[in-house]
């Protein structure tokens, strides 16, 4: 086994058409890739039990990518991306998804040189009416930007997110 990993042995480009961007409606339809005997082969993940020694274990993991992109726009037209990572303000998942019209978070800005002061904002319509979902960095949080969040909209954060997010695509 090799000892010395290099994080650039796993570079290599990949075309946007290859890049599964949604699940599909059958999930035990989507791709396996299978390596038997140094052989590298594709199957179906609903035929993976073919491919298991007998006694083996097999976990699920139910976790579900959260919509945290959010694009801004400038006067300017410089796009500002930021993407949520952890909550700030309140400080778990939780009460977070749930606050309604404020919460920081702890968050990777795109293009944070364009975004040097004053609040981002984004007028979106729901149920026949125009409300704002606005942005200010409130400060760095080691590495991270501290970045408030206030809406106008009768929806929990979460609920906004669902509306207003995309789905995190590399590179973050």
């Amino acid at each position: 086994m090799e000892r010395n990993i290099r994080i650039s042995d796993y570079d290599y480009p990949l075309p946007e058409g290859r890049i599964a961007k949604f699940p599909l409606e059958r999930r035990e339809q989507s791709k396996l890739l299978v390596c038997r005997d140094g052989r590298i082969a594709e199957d179906r993940f609903e035929r993976i039990g073919r491919f298991l020694p007998e006694g083996s274990m097999l976990v699920f993991n139910n976790t579900k990518v959260i919509r945290a992109r959010l694009i801004f726009h400038k006067a300017t037209g410089a796009r500002i991306e930021i993407f949520c990572l952890e909550p700030h303000v309140p400080a778990d998942y939780e009460r977070a998804f749930a606050a309604h019209g404020r919460c920081r978070w702890q968050c990777i800005v795109g293009n944070l040189k364009k975004w040097k002061d004053g609040p981002l904002q984004i007028a979106f319509g729901l149920g026949g009416r125009t409300y704002r979902l606005e942005a200010t960095r409130t400060g760095d949080g080691g590495g991270h930007q501290i970045v408030e969040f206030v809406w106008d909209a009768p929806l929990a954060f979460g609920q906004l997110l669902e509306e207003l997010g995309r789905i995190p695509i590399p590179p973050y």
